[in-house]
């Protein structure tokens, strides 16, 4: 009779905490959907003016360097890749694969940051030079606050995976990273699509 009764409070206790992450990850999806709102909001305000300026580009530029960001645009999507793979380790309670999957992806974001850094610091216009400058280096810095947010939060859910028996209860928060991450490697695609592939004296 004890034995049932205590099977079935860890039953509860189980369903309680299932549903509990369940709606974790639902008000984070439901986070992403905002994040969303925010960035089509600025896609589209950059489509508008580009399609209406008489003068894009600011004097002197004839057009933007695309070897960098088609480099950056190959690392970030190979991301996506190796979260998945982490992910997968994770589920199959392979923690050190889980962690150089992890880290090789915090490696590729890092170097997307770095291949930005150095392609903003070889460019000869700044964020006052005129309506391109400023949407150019609002978009790709909003962007790259995103990617910087999501190699900390890799780092967090790292350092985590070190505390004994952490994740026994469930990966909520290596699932809501992930999707975090997916969504900025999208993100990432249609920016370079309006503001390298869609190019416009």
């Amino acid at each position: 009779m004890e034995s049932t009764t205590a099977n079935n409070e860890s039953h509860g206790m189980n369903a309680s905490h299932g549903m509990h992450a369940s709606h974790n990850l639902t008000g984070f999806i439901i986070f992403l959907c905002s994040e969303s709102v925010i960035f089509i909001a600025f896609f589209s305000g950059f489509a508008l003016l580009k399609l209406n300026a008489l003068d894009w580009l600011p004097i002197g530029v004839e057009g933007l360097e695309w070897q960098t960001p088609l480099i950056n645009t190959f690392v970030l999507v190979s991301s996506s890749g190796t979260i998945y793979l982490a992910e997968r380790q994770m589920a199959r309670q392979n923690i050190w694969g889980f962690r150089g999957w992890w880290l090789a992806t915090m490696a590729l974001g890092g170097y997307f940051l770095w291949g930005q850094a150095v392609e903003w610091s070889g460019l000869q216009f700044g964020f006052t030079s005129g309506t391109f400058g400023g949407t150019f280096y609002l978009l790709t810095g909003f962007h790259g606050l995103h990617v910087l947010t999501g190699v900390l939060l890799m780092l967090l859910m790292l350092v985590k995976s070190f505390i004994p028996n952490n994740y026994k209860g469930g990966e909520q928060g290596i699932q809501a990273t992930s999707l975090f991450w997916h969504f900025v490697d999208v993100i990432w695609i249609i920016l370079f699509l309006l503001i390298y592939v869609w190019q416009r004296s």
